[in-house]
């Protein structure tokens, strides 16, 4: 129901706009019907069909014209010309544009991803060569050591793309790795006007850094030595370091504009790419308006898996993005490594924090003078946060400074610091942020620390002002520190579930390294993004979900190449299947905003286990038709579903066959409205392949959410072949529980499929709501 209060309110949006004579892109689907054979080209066509509704002295321009993933074209308008634009009888849809932004060397080894083991995911996959990844981001930076080819042979044959030069991106940008290299800036420039080249590149070549990291982490070649700023010595490598890449830049200053997405899937399909990864998001809304799963649709049509982050819009909930079904969602863990630098009090205490610096220092044994912020006069909201201009220079000269985190960049507070001649910096969580930290690399002396030690020091701060001893700190880095415990931990920015658009999918669906993440960097972008940063470095260290859905999509290729009769699905299943919940203490894994156990809500199934993807046992596949039927059960109309899929949808036999949870997940979840019923029941199908041994029984084990009956029919699975397919159903018996309107409360358990071989866990979710 929630899509369709949207779509009423996105109605009354538009209608009550249409007086104001303003433009803005709107993307439009047309009939997947040829076009007439008046018209020369689409292109033709689409101008005359918006010449019909425009008036004489409007001119007429597409901006993109999309012919693979989509069928249609993306154009500026008012919004009462789009109302026109609807009526004609060859437009299906006119879906506005969305602005997306993005979600920003050992975690190969932390993945069991070992040069050395020879009968292993990499060694199985000859490293994922002649895989192609198709990195869906700000571009890429080719001279880096991570891209080249060295012993790749010849670019695989099936390849389609091409490498599009410029004056400052040669034809001698691209080799036998960086296979094709392509930008989309139309969309961008409609909204925004001509870029400035001064600024930014027109062309693939990165000017934000964030695309040649994604695109290293996916496919980066072996590189020693690599560090940052000395840290995280060691070598760098993708997950998959032979698999060729091809870069599609759609990001750009103002952000990553949803014709330009929606082009470059169009383009990536085309030119014949087996993975797609994409680290950006933005408004969760209904399927068949939302561009990247419409992309992502027709892209795992053709058998080409498609990952995108979650989204870093945790540690609350309902704030996961890219939640299609026939999407990997990819939310953040931590990896055993990290970056102290200690807070140490002049009443003694020392507390700890994170951060990379090597700069000048602060001298040893000193300590320096300690002030927060927001106490220096003027505005203290803009001062406690450390905004450009707020700071007082007669109030922070020679000393630390403690900012509040949140508005600016945590990097770019520390650079107001500095300018206003404060000595160095101690960067303090809020409390929506928690407890976890993120290393960043500063331009003076800094730190950050988590929420309560944060409350801790101001504390401190106002104690000292009022007796005879100033407060007083230093900050001691502390380097790398390697087999770091707990871990993996949730990420506290990872975004979390349940799935605000489908609660009959759990999302995100597993979770990959992602915090303080070491790869390749361009050479005109300081490593702390701060414009006025002059250093050089060839990796960077990042953190964010951004991370996190490279390691997946590097892994996916490796698994195509081992298996490559798998579908995007199966692919998914086995990542999902032998996802693992417990760290290195043995233990659940733990939410880092606030040390407790973390839930299905935040790590989905688990994090990802290499390894034991590369032989899950049984999967869990899913068609074409299935997710059409999905959507029928999800209340889609018929238009709406030719809209993301270009196939006419029977919904009849969809609805009698079941309901929206049926979908051939490899999670499960069961949704129960409570409307004043007591007891409540439901029933789940679901099948399995057998990917495993010919000859093999799986034996079910039964993990039920508390205060529920589960029961599996059959409990045993018997398999006598390779590709054999059974199914087995699931029952979900549930009591009501005691929620105020609009509440849920949601339970978790598991099943398990066993053969003594393979352990194949899916994920079971009860959710109780209480409708408004």
């Amino acid at each position: 129901m929630a899509f369709f209060l949207f779509f009423f309110l996105s109605l009354l949006s538009l209608a009550s706009s249409a007086s104001r004579d303003y433009q803005k892109t709107f993307i439009v689907r047309v009939q997947n019907e040829a076009k007439p054979s008046i018209f020369t080209t689409h292109k033709h066509w689409y101008e005359s069909s918006l010449s019909s509704i425009l008036s004489p002295s409007t001119p007429t321009q597409v901006i993109h014209v999309y012919n693979t993933v989509f069928h249609g074209f993306s154009a500026k308008l008012t919004p009462t010309e789009a109302v026109k634009l609807q009526t004609l009888p060859h437009v299906v849809a006119v879906i506005p544009e969305q602005v997306r932004r993005l979600h920003t060397t050992r975690s190969p080894q932390f993945l069991g991803l070992k040069t050395t083991d020879r009968a292993g995911l990499l060694e199985g996959s000859n490293f994922g060569s002649d895989l192609v990844i198709g990195v869906i981001d700000t571009g890429i930076w080719p001279e880096r050591q991570s891209f080249n080819d060295r012993d790749l042979g010849p670019v695989p044959s099936k390849w389609k793309g091409q490498c599009v030069t410029t004056k400052d991106f040669t034809s001698g940008s691209c080799n036998r790795k960086l296979i094709g290299a392509r930008f989309f800036c139309n969309g961008y420039e409609a909204t925004n006007g001509k870029m400035n080249d001064t600024s930014e590149f027109r062309s693939p070549r990165d000017s934000d850094g964030h695309g040649t990291h994604t695109a290293s982490i996916a496919a980066g070649r072996y590189v020693f030595p690599a560090s940052t700023l000395g840290y995280a010595k060691g070598v760098a490598a993708g997950m998959a370091p032979k698999a060729r890449l091809a870069a599609y830049k759609v990001c750009w200053n103002a952000g990553c504009f949803d014709s330009d997405i929606l082009a470059a899937f169009d383009a990536a399909v085309d030119d014949g790419v087996d993975v797609i990864s994409l680290s950006v998001g933005g408004v969760v809304v209904p399927y068949h308006l939302d561009a990247i799963a419409i992309g992502a649709f027709s892209a795992a049509d053709m058998g080409i898996f498609v990952s995108a982050s979650a989204g870093n819009g945790g540690p609350g909930g309902l704030t996961v993005t890219n939640v299609a079904p026939w999407v990997a969602t990819i939310g953040a863990g931590t990896i055993d490594r990290d970056f102290p630098a200690e807070v140490k009090l002049g009443n003694g205490k020392v507390l700890p924090g994170v951060s990379i610096y090597n700069g000048p220092g602060l001298s040893p044994g000193r300590m320096y003078p300690l002030v927060y912020a927001g106490t220096g006069g003027g505005d203290g909201y803009s001062s406690s946060l450390c905004l450009e201009g707020s700071l007082n220079p007669e109030f922070v000269k020679g000393k630390i400074v403690v900012c509040d985190r949140g508005i600016n960049s945590r990097a770019a507070k520390g650079e107001v610091v500095k300018k206003a001649g404060g000595i160095g910096m101690i960067l303090a969580n809020g409390a929506f942020d928690g407890e976890g930290l993120v290393a960043d690399c500063h331009v003076l002396p800094a730190t950050s620390v988590g929420a309560s030690n944060g409350d801790e020091i101001r504390g401190y701060i106002d104690s000292a002002s009022k007796s005879k001893s100033p407060a007083t700190a230093t900050i001691v880095f502390k380097g790398t520190r390697l087999g770091v415990q707990p871990a993996p931990v949730v990420a506290s920015f990872s975004a979390r579930g349940p799935n605000p658009q489908t609660p009959e999918i759990l999302k995100p669906d597993m979770i990959a390294p992602g915090l303080n993440i070491l790869a390749a960097w361009p050479d005109k972008v300081g490593p702390s993004g701060i414009s006025s940063d002059n250093r050089k470095t060839e990796f960077n260290i990042l953190s964010g979900t951004s991370m996190a859905c490279p390691h997946v999509s590097g892994l996916a290729a490796l698994l195509k190449a081992a298996h490559p009769d798998w579908s995007p699905a199966a692919v998914k299943s086995a990542l999902i299947t032998t996802a693992y919940t417990v760290d290195n203490r043995g233990g659940t894994m733990i939410d880092e905003s606030n040390g407790n156990t973390s839930t299905v809500l935040d790590f989905g199934s688990g994090h990802v286990h290499p390894t034991k993807a590369m032989d899950p046992g049984l999967v869990y596949d899913i068609t074409t038709m299935d997710y059409i039927d999905f959507l029928c059960n999800s209340n889609y109309t018929i238009n709406n579903i030719k809209v993301l899929t270009r196939k006419t949808a029977d919904c009849g036999g969809a609805k009698r066959a079941g309901h929206a949870g049926n979908l051939n997940y490899p999670s499960l979840s069961a949704v129960f409205q409570q409307y004043g019923r007591h007891n409540m029941s439901t029933h789940l199908i679901r099948q399995v392949t057998n990917v495993g041994d010919p000859n093999s029984v799986y034996k079910v084990t039964i993990n039920p959410p508390s205060d529920t009956v589960v029961t599996v029919e059959p409990q045993e699975l018997v398999f006598r072949r390779v590709g054999q397919k059974l199914n087995f159903l699931v029952r979900v018996q549930a009591m009501a529980v005691k929620l105020s309107p609009g509440g849920s409360k949601m339970k978790s358990g598991s099943i398990v499929w066993s053969d003594g071989k393979h352990d194949v866990t899916s994920p079971l979710i009860v959710t109780m709501q209480q409708p408004l």
